[in-house]
């Protein structure tokens, strides 16, 4: 059985089983199983130096990506695509085989009963939730809560909203060890969208050695907001963007994660005059597309805040409101 966290109250977390196909390691195949299938140890390194540790991510890359790997000829790659397959099914299967696979996702909870109602549970994994909105409307203090409900965590930070510190009270709120919970927070600062994508590549070898949970990307558009500016860049800087979404993707389909993504909003002029100050999220389709489910984070009263779903597969359009603490994300008080 695997565990998860579930909002219990306002002050305690409550551990929640859920039932599993397979033992946990079964969710992805490691590279190395290749050298029973004749694939030498040196093309394996190749792989494992382009940021390639299992089979499952192998089969997620094209064959021209492949050939671009120093070392790896198109004779190589099809011998190993072909290896591969003998490996992991990437075929086709039943709804009911589908549906089975789904019982590997786990919900994190947000800390706030209302806000797991909304979504179904809380934050889960095989997917991207995305959650946009202006300045201090609750994104990263969801993301500093997921810190504490999760518990094996990569936050990726790209400006100064992260704090460390800030995970103290949560994890005193909840009667956990704030030392114990911050060794099981891996952070990493990016300073470019280059410097984005290359950390994003790097996880592969982390997660294929132990069990992350949850990825935080805070924020997920401000490093090209910055790297790319004008029209003139504009074609480029999303075809960028939609190659980190799609590593992102990757991930979570890869691991079993939940991505958890904050994202800017920008003036939408054709928002209605009905609408005052009518905002909508940066990144336009190329992002639209790639979130699972869309959260649109306002301000309320007070510390009091909103989460509405924007768009999402399996979810009503709704809206919680919740509030932050001291301890975090917590329920909205009378």
């Amino acid at each position: 059985m695997i565990a998860t966290l579930k909002a219990e109250d306002q002050n305690q977390l409550q551990l929640v089983e859920r039932e599993d196909i397979d033992d946990e390691e079964d969710l992805f195949e490691a590279i190395d199983k290749l050298i029973a299938q004749g694939i030498n140890a040196g093309d394996i390194k190749k792989l494992q130096d382009a940021g390639i540790y299992t089979c499952n991510g192998l089969m997620m890359h094209t064959k021209k990506h492949l050939t671009g790997i120093k070392g790896l000829s198109e004779a190589k790659v099809d011998k190993i695509c072909e290896a591969a397959e003998k490996i992991v099914n990437f075929g086709y299967i039943t709804g009911s085989d589908a549906l089975l696979r789904r019982k590997s996702v786990i919900r994190i909870t947000t800390g706030s009963q209302a806000l797991d109602e909304l979504l179904g549970g809380g934050i889960e994994t095989l997917a991207i939730t995305e959650a946009f909105g202006e300045f201090r409307s609750g994104k990263t203090q969801l993301a500093h809560t997921l810190c504490v409900s999760t518990q094996s965590v990569f936050f990726l930070t790209t400006g100064t909203s992260s704090r460390p510190d800030r995970i103290i009270p949560i994890a005193e709120r909840f009667g956990m060890d704030p030392g114990a919970v911050l060794d099981n927070i891996i952070y990493a600062r990016a300073y470019t969208y280059e410097h984005q994508y290359n950390l994003l590549l790097g996880l592969a070898a982390k997660m294929s050695e132990e069990p992350f949970r949850l990825l935080i990307v805070d924020s997920v558009i401000a490093l090209f907001r910055v790297d790319f500016t004008g029209r003139g860049e504009l074609a480029e800087r999303q075809q960028k963007l939609a190659q980190m979404l799609s590593r992102l993707i990757k991930i979570a389909e890869e691991f079993n994660v939940a991505v958890y993504m904050t994202n800017q909003v920008i003036a939408d002029p054709g928002g209605g005059v009905f609408i005052s100050d009518p905002k909508k999220p940066a990144g336009g389709h190329v992002l639209a597309h790639a979130a699972t489910i869309r959260l649109m984070f306002r301000k309320g009263k007070g510390e009091q805040r909103i989460c509405k779903v924007f768009d999402a597969p399996n979810l009503p359009e709704a809206e919680a409101v919740f509030q932050i603490t001291p301890g975090g994300i917590a329920d909205a008080k009378d």
